[in-house]
């Protein structure tokens, strides 16, 4: 047993003297008192690789250390952090390796130390465990904040707990506020820094595909762009109205369809609410890139998954043919059609408006939608496609609704839904529906 655990050291100590051989300066561990090291850098720099060779390195130096891994989801931390190509069980060699429990997440080496697996999206999981050392991976992408604070607290072991976290940059509150602590060092690093462990093909395709974009600042380069001069929403602002829950009393629901113009754009499918507090919520983000009849199922899908009243689709872009494709796959959904005729800025503004007011909250985080809304102005030359759909779906409950509010509120001796109120919930082939009460 002995014997077995000298030579786990041994092979421990070689392991450790080969990665700082042949690690770059950035992807070393900063020297001086710091509390929090921040390794922000584009994509395929060796974040990774950098936070695996750091608790190797830690637990082989504390034996029985207690250390927390925090990824944004469990299957981040089981696939990518433990079990990745650049993962712990990739680092540490065999021999030191007393077990990997893969239900439990806890990876135990032969000197003690102990390695326990969290997902971001259950911060209370955090409460109560104490650890003396922490890696958080993409930090940016974490959908709870409070997880930070559930990980801070639990730093309570040890002459001198310390935490690495490793990201790619985002202009989310959770990096900038991490940023400005005093006992924070942050080092970046670009993809380019890492070409020669990369597919050759990576660097002349897909590296070629975002050179000079805002894309590439961010993603490549690992720049924290912050929010964009001339966009209509700021991040801080999204996340001071964001909301666990949507309220029980939602007046009504709709998914907002923005049908991709062709190439390369995504649809952006988006369901809005409206609640008896007369605030709009925004419940999910479907958007992505699909064939007619995949966007149509997805759509679909929202509608029943959120019991929706309608489906909301800007019809620019063959309107009656997106009608046709969701009748198609199911010819019981309302579908309500509307034209693009003002520019997005314009159409936009009186949702901004509404942010603005405080009366639009997002239930849970929706990176990709809100990254374009902070980031998107009319100069940018981009479509927003996710943006539309949210106008869309905010522009039916907010301000379209705002009769068939009314009309609800009058009971069973209201007038029927027709012609004479205009701004309703939509109507399909003549035929209308009620206005549901939730």
């Amino acid at each position: 047993m002995l014997a077995d655990l000298l030579a786990g050291v041994d092979s421990w100590s070689k392991a450790r003297t080969a990665w700082l051989n042949s690690a770059r300066g950035e992807q070393r561990l900063p020297e001086g008192d710091w509390l929090c090291w921040l390794f922000m850098a584009g994509r395929g720099t060796g974040k990774t690789r950098t936070g695996s060779e750091e608790v190797s390195d830690y637990a082989h130096n504390h034996p029985k250390a207690r250390i927390a891994l925090v990824g944004p989801t469990w299957r981040d931390v089981h696939d990518t952090m433990v079990g990745g190509e650049s993962g712990l069980l990739s680092v540490v060699p065999p021999d030191c390796v007393r077990q990997w429990n893969s239900s439990r997440g806890e990876l135990t080496f032969t000197n003690g130390a102990v390695c326990y697996s969290y997902s971001a999206t259950q911060p209370d999981r955090l409460r109560g465990p104490q650890h003396e050392f922490a890696w958080g991976d993409e930090a940016a992408a974490w959908e709870k904040a409070e997880t930070w604070d559930q990980l801070l607290l639990g730093l309570r072991l040890g002459p001198k707990p310390r935490v690495i976290l490793t990201t790619t940059p985002r202009p989310r509150k959770l990096v900038r506020d991490i940023m400005k602590r005093p006992n924070t060092v942050v080092s970046r690093g670009s993809t380019y820094d890492n070409l020669s462990n990369l597919a050759p093909e990576f660097a002349e395709t897909v590296l070629a595909l975002y050179r000079g974009s805002r894309y590439e600042r961010q993603e490549i380069f690992g720049e924290l762009i912050e929010d964009v001069e001339g966009a209509l929403w700021g991040l801080d602002q999204l996340d001071k109205l964001r909301v666990d829950k949507a309220p029980e009393d939602l007046i009504r629901c709709v998914v907002g369809v923005d049908p991709a113009g062709g190439g390369i754009d995504e649809t952006g499918i988006v369901v809005t609410a409206r609640g008896a507090d007369g605030h709009g919520y925004v419940l999910a983000d479907r958007s992505g890139q699909f064939h007619p009849d995949e966007w149509a199922k997805r759509a679909i899908q929202a509608y029943h998954e959120f019991s929706c009243d309608s489906i909301v689709v800007e019809k620019n872009y063959g309107g009656e043919m997106c009608e046709h494709t969701i009748a198609t796959v199911d010819p019981s959904v309302p579908v309500r059609l509307v034209t693009a005729t003002r520019g997005k800025v314009v159409r936009a503004e009186p949702i901004a408006t509404q942010y603005s007011q405080e009366r639009v909250h997002h239930v849970g985080t929706f990176k990709e939608l809100e990254d374009q809304m902070v980031m998107w102005t009319q100069d940018s030359g981009e479509s927003p496609d996710r943006m539309d759909a949210l106008v869309w779906g905010l522009t039916e409950v907010l301000e379209n609704s705002k009769s068939a509010v009314w009309l609800a509120s009058l009971g069973p001796g209201a007038p029927a839904l027709g012609s004479d109120v205009p701004a309703l919930a939509p109507q399909r082939r003549g035929l209308e529906f009620p206005f549901p009460s939730r």
